[in-house]
């Protein structure tokens, strides 16, 4: 990180730190700067897009038939920005098997973000997001992962930097501030999180997103932890009747433009840049949301038409909505879901196996897997 590239446009300062270069500490939120009319117009048609999302989810029969295919896409799309990479088929089989160890340690890094997502979103039932909130998310995302030895929810006690893995502070991109400085900064943007200002709260998460990420208050997991916290904010603030907008994807194909926009408010000041930035990835990702709802409707109401017929067993129609919210299961699982033995389990599954809704996912005759591809597949699909 050079010195030279913070003009004085930067919205905080640089401080020497021990280990001999500048570190960066932000100002405290809000800043100083209006909406341009572009800005504001861009705003009206990502309010425009939210609503259009928002009207979907009201009509939902049943809310777990997107919210869990979402949240799957946002944890293997946000992981993948980190450099860790999972399929939505492996992702699937890891939660369908998870008594078993995961083919590779990235599974189980992509499985903590959903994990911890799903918890943040009962927490916001009895505590705001705020510090804690925030230690709680990340214990959870970094349990059992690389990275688990760097006090999983706690705060960082010593200094770090943003750069490639095992480069030395010198070449990094950027250094957050020091500890003591980020322990300040986190109390003032818990503050803002709490009290906010009359700014909409699409905007007002971009900034609480920029705050998060240049004050780095952990060891590790900062970039999945604050995209987590986005998501959490948008329905913290009722932004929509279900948690169905995630960003990620977008941040992940257009990832230089995401690490870039960020650095540049640092470096200038270029708070527009990155809010007008933010508000394309709420309307792009929106639109996508709106589109693979559409996708995902229409294959459950074709799946229920075929398993309501007067031979199928009643209980199908369930096992079928399970396959949203898991697109891959056990005979044992099955059983759980449809509350009868494992014989009829079994007998239900290959009814949908013969009917071309799941398929074995291997050879074994014990604790057989069986996957539901088209489910796995708009979920992976790159554009609804």
């Amino acid at each position: 990180m050079q010195a030279a590239d913070f003009t004085s446009d930067a919205p905080g300062k640089l401080v020497s730190i021990p280990e001999g270069v500048a570190a960066f500490v932000p100002d405290p939120l809000p800043p100083r700067f209006t909406l341009d009319t572009p800005t504001a117009n861009l705003l009206a048609e990502t309010r425009g897009a939210v609503g259009e999302l928002a009207g979907v989810g009201r009509l939902l029969p049943n809310p777990h038939l997107l919210i869990n295919p979402f949240l799957r896409r946002e944890a293997i799309s946000s992981s993948r920005i980190e450099g860790t990479y999972a399929t939505a088929e492996e992702l699937s089989l890891f939660e369908a098997e998870d008594s078993k160890p995961p083919s590779k340690p990235d599974i189980r890094e992509v499985a903590n973000y959903v994990r911890a997502m799903k918890y943040g979103l009962g927490r916001l039932a009895d505590l705001p997001i705020c510090s804690r909130f925030i230690r709680e998310l990340h214990e959870r995302l970094m349990e059992g992962v690389r990275g688990q030895e760097e006090h999983p929810g706690e705060f960082r006690t010593v200094q770090n930097a943003i750069g490639k893995r095992g480069d030395p502070i010198e070449k990094a991109r950027f250094v957050p501030p020091p500890p003591a400085e980020m322990q300040r900064g986190m109390n003032k943007l818990e503050k803002y999180i709490a009290e906010g200002n009359n700014l909409h709260i699409i905007i007002r998460t971009a900034m609480i997103h920029y705050q998060f990420e240049t004050i780095h208050p952990f060891r590790d997991g900062n970039g999945r932890l604050g995209r987590l916290l986005a998501s959490l904010l948008f329905c913290e603030h009722k932004l929509l009747p279900e948690p169905l907008l995630y960003l990620s994807s977008f941040f992940d194909r257009n990832n230089d433009e995401y690490r870039d926009r960020l650095l540049a408010v640092s470096q200038r000041g270029e708070w527009l840049e990155w809010v007008s930035f933010f508000l394309r990835a709420v309307q792009e990702q929106s639109r996508d949301a709106i589109a693979r709802a559409g996708r995902l409707l229409a294959l459950w109401e074709r799946w229920r038409r075929e398993t309501q017929s007067a031979r199928s067993s009643a209980l199908l129609p369930r096992l079928v909505d399970a396959l949203f919210s898991t697109p891959a299961l056990t005979i044992p699982k099955a059983a759980k879901i449809m509350g009868v033995t494992y014989a009829a389990a079994q007998r239900n599954v290959l009814k949908l196996v013969e009917a071309g809704i799941l398929r074995p996912a291997s050879d074994a005759t014990y604790n057989k897997v069986y996957v539901a591809d088209d489910v796995i597949k708009i979920v992976a699909m790159e554009s609804a």
